[in-house]
């Protein structure tokens, strides 16, 4: 088996790696008992993410894109993703799905079931 396999997170999905069930974050987030107990909310960093939601073509919406040399190729676009890596994510844990890669577990969470983010501030962006 080959090592150095690469997981390539695609769409509207971020791939989270979860703290240990502590009811206080890394970053300082409070998750009360309730949240924790029912495991309803969740908190992890992103350590990789997915290109967002495609965009249809809108030019070729006339065409039949299914007839050889009906669809032009072009370069996919896409909706770009809130989150980023880094990141540190509060979301639904009934919306995760947990994988195991090359001995690591982590969480496959749709962007959608992320409530809220917590990023180190940076020079370019400004706080609000």
């Amino acid at each position: 088996m080959a090592k150095n396999k690469r997981l390539i997170v695609v769409g509207d999905r971020v791939l989270v790696k979860t703290e240990d069930g502590d009811q206080r974050s890394k970053v300082g987030l409070y998750l009360p008992p309730t949240a924790v107990d029912n495991q309803a909310v969740q908190g992890g960093e992103i350590v990789s993410t997915g290109p967002g939601l495609a965009l249809p073509d809108l030019a070729e919406q006339g065409e039949e894109p299914w007839r050889i040399g009906g669809a032009s190729h072009r370069e996919a676009r896409y909706v770009p993703m809130q989150a980023q890596v880094g990141d540190f994510a509060l979301f639904f844990r009934k919306a995760a799905v947990e994988i195991t890669f090359e001995n690591e577990q982590y969480l496959v969470v749709p962007q959608a079931a992320i409530l809220a983010l917590v990023r180190e501030p940076r020079d370019d962006i400004p706080d609000y």
